[in-house]
């Protein structure tokens, strides 16, 4: 029998309940979305060269395809994220999952080059939700436990990014480019296939006053790990957090009588409601975070993936500036095989990750491993021998592997849960312009012969993104998720 005196939140239930079999299930269904995203990402270096040498594109129009995929994420990171935010975790990425797998698929089948465009865009919208299923794995994990597991959610990134050029490396030389694109959109399928058996989170759900089916979702999550409930009644956080700011502003003229009595989470979500995502983001509490963040995130994206990218231009007899059509022939396979050895660079960055995040902090980790990635690409100014290319290429891709990771840790950390999907998805967005512009400058200046510009660009960037995390106002290590702006 509860005791209506005693009270616990959903906080306390999920720490009480611990990390078990159900956040074990939680964590396989959300990482094979990741491992769906990482894969339609790295296909990217692969499908763009041999769609140009089968179709004669111009190398501006192979650049298209890989920026147009992420100009759909740019919307998509946007729409689901508000999506998600207002009618739930699992609405978002059930319709990730449906745009991501229809249109990828359909792209293997596609007859000409505008109609590959339209798809790999729309399979870029459904890629952009990717952040909804890091929040919903997120808001099911203990507080104490989330750093070590956000760090062991990101390894299916990785496991992606391996298995994609895994992939390539046997497909492309023997089917093509087309089996490629059909083979990558399975795990999105299989997200649509085991889709009934997810539960919704029950932090949204207190979060929108439905402590109803909260309830329910706890009560499965301690029969799946064999624990108990506390004792009490199941509370919204936002309540407790509000009563408190009520308590040291109750001597204020702007609060009515009113404002003393019982404020339901219902009335939260109203108040909140009445101003636009977007506004709150940018709100007095939230603006410096939000920027700096945005910042971050267009940094590691245009990093990440324009190193994924330089793998493929300065692999194999590539170091020297030749003539793209030149470059095209020379050396399919060993870009198989160099973005294939590089990609093993995130299992040490994953690592790195896991080792400093929780003990020296998110700020500081991010801010030695951008440095060390700038050490890294310093070298690559001039011609190196291959050996050595490929070894620092190495380097900075762990380094960078590292910095991802984290930021999408300490990103959805300082959002409030009535805006994290949104704030997080906005941030991706921006991120998603680094990526797109990418393939467009970095990439364009190497075919233009202009190795120095294009290393120095990525220099810029990752010394710009340093100096954000350094002001990021404050660390969220050990700190308990918000669910109202404070």
């Amino acid at each position: 029998m509860n005791d209506e005196s005693t009270t616990y939140t959903v906080d306390e239930a999920l720490v009480a309940l611990g990390f078990g079999n159900f956040q074990v299930l939680v964590l396989i269904y959300a990482g094979m979305g990741w491992i769906s995203e990482a894969m339609e990402m790295m296909l990217l270096s692969f499908v763009g060269p041999a769609v140009q040498s089968a179709w004669g594109l111009s190398t501006h129009e192979e650049s298209l395809l890989t920026s147009v995929v992420f100009a759909g994420m740019l919307v998509g990171a946007y729409l689901w994220g508000s999506i998600s935010d207002k009618y739930g975790r699992r609405r978002g990425f059930l319709m990730t999952a449906v745009f991501t797998a229809t249109a990828g698929f359909l792209s293997a089948f596609s007859s000409n080059f505008p109609l590959l465009i339209i798809l790999r865009c729309l399979v870029g919208i459904g890629l952009g939700g990717g952040p909804v299923l890091s929040a919903w794995f997120l808001e099911f994990i203990p507080a104490p436990q989330r750093g070590t597991w956000m760090v062991v959610f990101s390894g299916f990134w990785t496991v992606g990014t391996i298995l994609e050029a895994s992939l390539a490396w046997a497909v492309m030389p023997r089917l093509g480019w087309r089996w490629l694109l059909g083979f990558s959109a399975l795990p999105s399928s299989l997200l649509l296939l085991f889709y009934g058996a997810t539960l919704e989170s029950p932090r949204y759900l207190c979060m929108k006053g439905r402590k109803t089916e909260a309830l329910v979702v706890l009560e499965k999550i301690a029969r799946m790990n064999g624990k108990k409930l506390p004792c009490g009644i199941l509370v919204s956080d936002n309540q407790i957090e509000l009563d408190e700011h009520l308590s040291v502003s109750e001597d204020k003229e702007l609060l009515s009588p009113s404002a003393s009595g019982d404020v339901t989470p219902g009335q939260v979500e109203s108040s909140q409601g009445a101003v636009s995502p977007l506004a709150t983001l940018l709100s007095p509490e939230l603006a410096k975070s939000t920027i700096l963040l945005w910042v971050v995130f267009f940094g590691n994206a245009f990093s990440y993936y324009g190193l994924v990218l330089l793998t493929t231009e300065l692999s194999g007899g590539q170091n020297k500036c030749l003539p793209a059509d030149l470059q095209l022939k020379k050396s399919h396979d060993v870009s198989y095989r160099d973005v294939f050895i590089t990609s093993f660079a995130e299992f040490p960055g994953l690592i790195l990750s896991a080792a400093t995040i929780d003990k020296i902090g998110r700020k500081l980790s991010m801010f030695i491993m951008f440095c060390l990635c700038c050490i890294f690409l310093i070298p690559l100014l001039y011609h190196q021998p291959q050996v050595l290319t490929t070894g620092l290429l190495f380097g900075a891709r762990t380094c960078i592997t590292a910095t991802f990771t984290i930021v999408y840790i300490y990103a959805p950390e300082i959002y409030p849960t009535s805006v994290r999907t949104t704030g997080v998805g906005i941030a991706s967005s921006v991120g998603r312009i680094g990526g797109m512009i990418c393939p467009l400058v970095a990439v364009g200046l190497m075919h233009a012969c202009h190795r120095f510009l294009a290393i120095i660009l990525f220099e810029s960037i990752l010394l710009l993104s340093g100096v954000c995390v350094f002001l990021f106002p404050f660390e969220t290590k050990g700190r308990q998720l918000s669910d109202i702006v404070p």
